[in-house]
């Protein structure tokens, strides 16, 4: 194991749960902080400026977790430096991975979302009509600027090239730990790799009837969480609850189902799918017992596609 792994990271796009996840290793952090130099945690973490992370030598850095989608040419343009700077890029957490739950951002234009921001919603006083600006003057004499708002949402991969890549939202931080400690060893997969166990969520789904060795059947009614309870122990799918685990990666432990709540994607693709949203759509299609069902599912493409919506085929919602 090396002295120490230089890290750096940046929230770009997202919540901040992608950063707790690091944080709830609790013990496991303290015990591999020996090993690492944070040289660049922003914004939530160190006290460091941007100019601060430009200074440093290109590939001086040996790991760079990027958490977060790009909307904003603020952070097109850290992904660009940090890219120029570290030596492994790891898009971190569905957003970065696959453009994540503001990815849905793209199923309206930049018009779209202003309007209904600055001008429509019940609380919005806005008289005079104002939206951001990249440049304003004020008192005539002092420039203040704003990063650009693009029109759509992009995962990182389609900004800069991208190591390796991390599902979830957040990734479960017992995965976040194993992760890290494969990075200290030298043990990662190849470049273009997801960091995955490479099983779906089903494979370690406690209600999985094949865990049990019963026979699957073919859904019957399609169901939404408020439709009903669910009946412990079985799986949600077979009730009619639509579960996108067979499709999803399963480092989290399959832990939305153990509480109820069906699989929504937010791990990512198992191995070897490029779109997400098309798998699951024809995983699901493949196990209604009525055509007429697919009627029955409400916003499609908020379910296929909420958590992949900018990093699949479409990309954006086409006019």
């Amino acid at each position: 194991m090396p002295d120490k792994v230089k890290l750096a990271y940046f929230l770009s796009g997202g919540c901040g749960g992608c950063d707790m996840a690091i944080i709830d290793l609790s013990e496991t952090l303290v015990d591999v902080l020996p090993y690492l130099e944070v040289v660049f945690w922003a914004p939530t973490v160190a006290d460091v400026k941007y100019k601060d992370l430009e200074a440093m030598p290109d590939k001086s850095i040996d790991v760079g977790l990027y958490s977060g989608m790009v909307r904003l040419s603020e952070q097109e343009h850290i992904a660009r430096v940090m890219r120029r700077k570290c030596k492994v890029l790891v898009a971190y957490g569905a957003c970065a991975a696959l453009g994540g739950i503001p990815g849905m951002g793209n199923m309206h234009t930049r018009e779209d979302i202003f309007q209904t921001a600055y001008f429509d919603t019940y609380s919005t006083d806005n008289p005079e009509g104002v939206t951001p600006q990249v440049r304003c003057v004020v008192d005539g004499k002092y420039e203040l600027t704003l990063p650009e708002f693009y029109g759509y949402v992009r995962p990182l991969q389609h900004v800069v090239d991208v190591d390796y890549f991390s599902g979830g939202c957040p990734p479960h931080h017992s995965f976040v730990g194993q992760a890290v400690v494969a990075v200290l060893e030298g043990e990662l997969p190849p470049p273009g790799s997801w960091i995955t166990s490479g099983k779906a969520v089903c494979d370690v789904c406690d209600r999985n009837p094949a865990g049990r060795g019963e026979q699957r059947h073919l859904i019957q009614s399609v169901k939404r969480t408020i439709d009903g309870v669910p009946e412990e122990g079985k799986c949600l799918l077979q009730q009619g609850y639509l579960c996108l685990g067979a499709v999803t990666q399963g480092d989290c432990g399959s832990l939305c189902p153990q509480v109820n709540i069906p699989c929504r994607g937010c791990g990512g693709p198992i191995p070897g799918v490029k779109d997400f949203g098309l798998r699951a759509i024809g995983s699901i299609a493949a196990s209604l017992e009525k055509e007429e069902l697919v009627e029955q599912i409400p916003s499609p493409v908020k379910l296929f596609y909420r958590y992949s919506l900018p990093a699949s085929m479409l990309g954006r919602k086409i006019k």
